[in-house]
């Protein structure tokens, strides 16, 4: 069968058994649906869907001018092909209590299996800059109320992101969480944590899953599976790396076909039309419309 064999439903009690396992959940990011597909194949145990990836493939810096609508849609036609339960972005919420509300709903009917609300003010930033604005403990507290109310699957998982380390301090971040985990969220997501021992101090405090965010380029140590599995933590996210992996790629092959004026010098490095196929299951396909167009008249 050409498609995906599970429900969205059945996808999101996966997540959630896997999450109660204790055990390290790696979740790479795919931007586009097609990448979803690889990290299914190579036995991952999730796929992230990054709004900062986005922002970025549409040509626009991560500071929230991506809209609900644009988000969702990707993240239905990146669920749509795999079995994978996946996580999104949800940056803010996209505006107050009422709009993080629906937001969950989108992200349900969408086929996603949890997403994280994050508490800066708009325009956001990248978590990993500098001078990052915070909303009020009490407003956040508000929109997990309303995120966690507005989930009609229970397996639905909300995780909160904080990115309050940077500005207030270590144990002023952690009192925050503590909030977030009265008010309903399932998973705590520490961002741009600078060591082990930020790690380590928030999985001390702090009971429910953690999230551990793995993005190149950053204020946090890329920290092997090994280690974030003794430091406890049961999420890593790894966000832009196949958008970052597959720019790479076009920026130093095109300059190659600028130079050499021909794309024969960069055959070797692009990924075979047989390959393609066995991605898109191409093939399987065409037995399926074999297996309906088989009847004479």
């Amino acid at each position: 069968m050409i498609f995906t064999k599970k429900t969205s439903a059945e996808k999101r009690a996966d997540f959630k058994k896997k999450l109660a396992s204790g055990q390290l959940i790696q979740m790479p990011g795919a931007h586009s649906p097609i990448v979803a597909r690889i990290v299914e194949e190579l036995g991952f145990d999730g796929i992230y869907i990054s709004g900062g990836a986005l922002s970025a493939d549409l040509a626009l810096p991560d500071i929230g001018l991506i809209t609900l609508d644009e988000l969702t849609m990707r993240g239905r036609q990146i669920a749509r092909v795999t079995d994978l339960p996946a996580l999104s972005d949800a940056d803010t919420g996209f505006g107050e209590a009422m709009n993080a509300a629906r937001t969950i709903r989108e992200m349900e009917d969408a086929g996603i299996a949890a997403c994280h609300l994050e508490d800066q003010e708009l325009p956001k930033r990248c978590g990993h800059l500098d001078n990052k604005v915070l909303v009020g403990t009490t407003t956040m507290v508000q929109k997990i109320k309303a995120a966690a109310s507005a989930r009609r699957d229970p397996n639905f998982v909300i995780v909160a992101r904080t990115d309050s380390k940077e500005s207030e301090g270590l144990e002023a971040s952690i009192e925050r969480c503590k909030a977030y985990v009265d008010a309903g969220a399932d998973v705590i997501f520490p961002e741009a944590m600078h060591s082990q021992a930020d790690f380590a101090a928030f999985r001390k405090a702090i009971q429910v899953p953690l999230l551990a965010n793995l993005t190149e380029f950053g204020k946090t140590p890329l920290l092997t599976k090994q280690q974030l599995t003794d430091l406890g933590y049961n999420i890593a996210i790894y966000p832009v790396t196949s958008l970052r992996l597959a720019m790479k790629g076009v920026e130093d092959g095109y300059a190659t076909l600028k130079r050499d004026g021909t794309n024969a010098n960069i055959v070797a490095n692009m990924q075979t039309r047989k390959r393609l196929y066995e991605v898109l299951h191409y093939e399987d396909y065409g037995a399926f419309d074999q297996s309906i167009f088989n009847f004479k008249i």
